[in-house]
């Protein structure tokens, strides 16, 4: 497929001071076309003089690597506290179909999901609704965590920092396998203790969907509506749900793909992942996906304040080498916050993560001292996203 034959959608918006924008306002915004180099104004006084970034080489190379690729559809968003500075899309929906992606166009987000349930978790207990420190076994003592005694002082901060001292990746090979949540639930007695909880770095799916029930136990609500009206509605993310069905019901959804044989093939969704929400369940546009960057950016602080986000951002626990974010050769050091990755990359403080399930892959980053973000969604399965943030934090700081 050829860069002509693509769709393109370009969008410059620049906000000052909006908390809800409705689907009006986002056609509206969405109007002003137009593609302007970005101006982040650092206001980290550790951070000597301004950050000065032209995205015009990096949206290029992304450019370059996606039609090598022959990706089927993408969606980037490049975002200031502000607004949205660079806004594209390309490709389409679905292989041999005319239908293009656009900025409303829904992707599967994959383990970006857990973002959004490391704030859940902290809201939960900004909302004195819950505590991090209390046992899970206190709020659910029918259920047992882990083969060791130590494993009963498992919190929810441990579950949402991947800090519980568990197996890594427990019983993810059931979910690959479609078995879903509730089932491996009966499991948790089985997973081998590792270390005492807050020792060590464990990557969760199964076990970090926990925060799920916490929610509902904590609030007597659904997590997806809880979501709904803690998150997405505050913050205009009109087109964001959780699970399988409104991803089914949504007529702009894009479609998985895999390669096969040298072709990009549809392939079928896994819906033993959309049981885990916390970790995987969360469909979102491009649109969707900017606003949310700009909130961890601190743009909307009636609904995350900044000494909040300082808390969400915290490093928890060191990760250690061996994932793909580590081989990046500026990493010097990498820990799990709360539903974030914090990663020193050459000198400069970023906060990302990355998201990959069956048919997508998803990448996001963001630096707090130089006010500027960066999304990335496919609906393709493409190791070219492993290299697409350490692009751009090294295009921001060749810029600098």
């Amino acid at each position: 497929m050829d860069r002509d034959s693509r769709n393109k959608d370009y969008s410059l918006v620049t906000l000052s001071k909006i908390t809800y924008p409705g689907s009006a306002l986002r056609g509206a915004l969405l109007s002003a076309l137009a593609c302007l180099p970005l101006l982040g104004q650092a206001d980290d006084a550790s951070v000597q003089g301004a950050y000065t970034y032209d995205a015009t080489e990096y949206v290029s190379w992304l450019t370059a690597a996606s039609d090598e690729k022959s990706i089927p559809g993408a969606a980037l968003a490049i975002v200031t506290r502000e607004g949205i500075v660079h806004l594209e899309t390309w490709g389409v929906r679905k292989i041999a179909d005319s239908g293009p992606v656009n900025t409303d166009s829904i992707f599967r987000i994959a383990s970006m999901s857990k973002t959004f349930a490391g704030t859940a978790a902290t809201l939960l207990v900004n909302q004195h609704l819950q505590s991090w420190d209390t046992p899970i076994n206190e709020l659910f003592p029918q259920l047992q965590l882990g083969t060791r005694q130590s494993s009963g002082s498992i919190s929810l901060k441990h579950i949402a920092s991947q800090s519980t001292g568990l197996m890594p990746h427990s019983f993810s090979n059931m979910l690959d396998d479609g078995v879903a949540y509730e089932k491996i639930k009966q499991k948790f007695n089985q997973i081998p203790t590792v270390c005492r909880p807050g020792d060590c770095y464990g990557y969760q799916n199964v076990v970090f969907s926990l925060i799920a029930d916490v929610v509902e136990q904590s609030t007597g609500d659904s997590y997806e509506h809880y979501l709904s009206e803690q998150l997405f509605k505050p913050l205009g993310m009109v087109t964001a749900s959780v699970g399988m069905q409104p991803y089914l019901d949504e007529p702009n959804a894009t479609v998985p793909h895999r390669r096969v044989r040298g072709r990009w093939r549809t392939t079928t969704t896994n819906q033993a992942y959309y049981s885990v929400a916390p970790a995987s369940g969360i469909n979102a546009s491009i649109f969707d996906m900017s606003m949310w960057l700009r909130a961890n950016l601190g743009a909307f602080p009636e609904v995350l304040p900044a000494d909040f986000l300082a808390e969400l951002h915290e490093p928890v626990i060191s990760t250690p080498r061996g994932n793909y974010f580590n081989r990046w050769s500026g990493l010097e050091k990498a820990y799990y916050a709360i539903g974030w990755r914090v990663l020193d990359y050459k000198g400069m403080r970023a906060i990302h993560h990355g998201g990959g399930v069956r048919g997508y892959r998803s990448e996001m980053v963001f630096v707090p001292a130089a006010n500027i973000g960066m999304v990335l969604l496919l609906n393709a399965e493409s190791n070219m996203a492993n290299d697409v943030v350490p692009a751009f934090l090294d295009s921001l700081l060749e810029s600098h």
